[in-house]
């Protein structure tokens, strides 16, 4: 997978939890995700597909408390249980990010689908596009979280 297609949602990540969630994000060194050897602290993951020129999945993951501190900034109150408000968050979130990642990849022909959003301890990421997945970890001054894309050109 080439790096010119990682570098958009870095920079659309960073974006969205500057702008959006009045939280900067640093990324970490980005590695190939390899799911038998996670330790799963995610609890919950908003997933968008790609389609076109370019297919696969764009993925953000979350511990539940990160989840849940970033919901209480956003309504500004305490949020404690990873309700809808939580379940929309994270979809909101990767479909901001897909959305401002595509405009950097726009000499090529891509679709972006309806965010999924899924919940529970150590659930598995599809990999739709046939190619590595590539985890890129996050830290902000709540915690840490992973971004994961998996894409190739078709063309």
């Amino acid at each position: 997978m080439n790096v010119k297609y990682i570098n958009p949602f870095i920079g659309a990540t960073k974006n969205v939890f500057e702008n959006f969630l009045m939280s900067p994000a640093t990324p970490g060194k980005p590695y190939v995700f390899d799911k038998s050897q996670e330790n799963g602290s995610w609890e919950i993951s908003g997933i968008i597909g790609l389609a076109g020129e370019i297919i696969g999945v764009v993925i953000i993951s979350f511990p539940k408390i990160l989840a849940l501190k970033l919901v209480s900034i956003l309504e500004q109150k305490n949020v404690t249980i990873m309700d809808d408000s939580v379940v929309d968050m994270v979809g909101e979130i990767i479909n901001i990010i897909a959305g401002n990642a595509k405009k950097d990849l726009e000499q090529h022909q891509i679709a972006i689908s309806l965010p999924t959003v899924v919940r529970g301890p150590k659930h598995s990421f599809p990999n739709l596009s046939g190619s590595p997945m590539v985890a890129i970890p996050f830290t902000c001054a709540q915690g840490e979280f992973n971004l994961l894309v998996s894409m190739k050109n078709l063309i």
